[in-house]
């Protein structure tokens, strides 16, 4: 108990640890240690992230990380934990937004073709052409028959990708209802985080069925043996972060004993 207790003093009096012990009110030992054994955990994992991404440059490799899941869940901080070390010349997020009237007119899959991964690049897509899976029905931004093409469709598409030598890795973020409803109030009593918030954050709370609905509709359809999907419990936000990097370095093959 004494070694135990002598390790987390150390952990605690470091420049992580006070930080984190005096950030947040009451004070909580337990989280403050946590948070210092993330961070340690963290900074392993982005060596490695850069490791995989000189690899996928060295090589000429080309791949694709696909984020969804609900609103609050997490996908744009585990987004910028995989991205705030590497090479920002070999990588891009892709998040994009209501499509053109041209767009609508094309073919739904053809504005995303236009992001996908040149040689040695990742693409983190923030949301994706899963949209129109749980996103656009839910929401009447798309009709039946529309939903019904994409969901014949999807399959053959990351097919294609996969076909033609591009990685592909497709995440989940799964939280509670009632950790979102927790993370919602957060936002809007934060002025530096309610630009977050938008129209169809407010009604997800109500529409928590209907997404759950559709979420299990993909997974069904799309959930496939070349391009399963990982689900990753997102309710504590750093186990989560862990979680995502863990998954995407044991998804791409890359050379883990590569000089960086």
């Amino acid at each position: 108990m004494i070694e135990i207790a002598s390790k987390n003093l150390k952990k605690l009096n470091s420049k992580i640890g006070l930080l984190s012990l005096l950030s947040k009110k009451p004070l909580n030992l337990d989280r403050a240690i946590r948070y210092v054994d993330y961070q340690k955990k963290l900074k392993k994992l982005q060596v490695e992230l850069i490791r995989l991404q000189t690899w996928a440059i060295n090589k000429e490799e080309r791949i694709i990380v696909i984020f969804e899941g609900r609103d609050a869940a997490g996908k744009g901080g585990a987004i910028r934990r995989l991205t705030e070390r590497i090479n920002p010349r070999y990588m891009r997020i892709v998040a994009l937004s209501k499509p053109s009237k041209d767009q609508q007119s094309q073919w739904y899959f053809q504005r995303y073709i236009e992001q996908l991964p040149k040689a040695g690049e990742i693409v983190f897509f923030d949301r994706s052409w899963y949209n129109r899976a749980v996103i656009e029905p839910v929401n009447e931004f798309c009709t039946q028959k529309e939903y019904e093409v994409f969901m014949n469709q999807v399959n053959d598409f990351e097919r294609m990708i996969l076909e033609s030598g591009i990685h592909l890795v497709k995440i989940y973020m799964s939280i509670s209802k009632k950790e979102q409803s927790k993370r919602f109030a957060d936002i809007k009593s934060d002025p530096l985080k309610q630009w977050k918030m938008n129209k169809l954050d407010e009604k997800a709370q109500d529409l928590w069925e209907d997404y759950t609905e559709y979420k299990n509709a993909m997974f069904q359809k799309t959930n496939t043996k070349i391009s399963p999907w990982k689900i990753i419990r997102a309710n504590r936000k750093t186990d989560a972060r862990i979680n995502v990097i863990n998954h995407i370095l044991d998804r791409i093959p890359y050379d883990k004993k590569l000089e960086i």
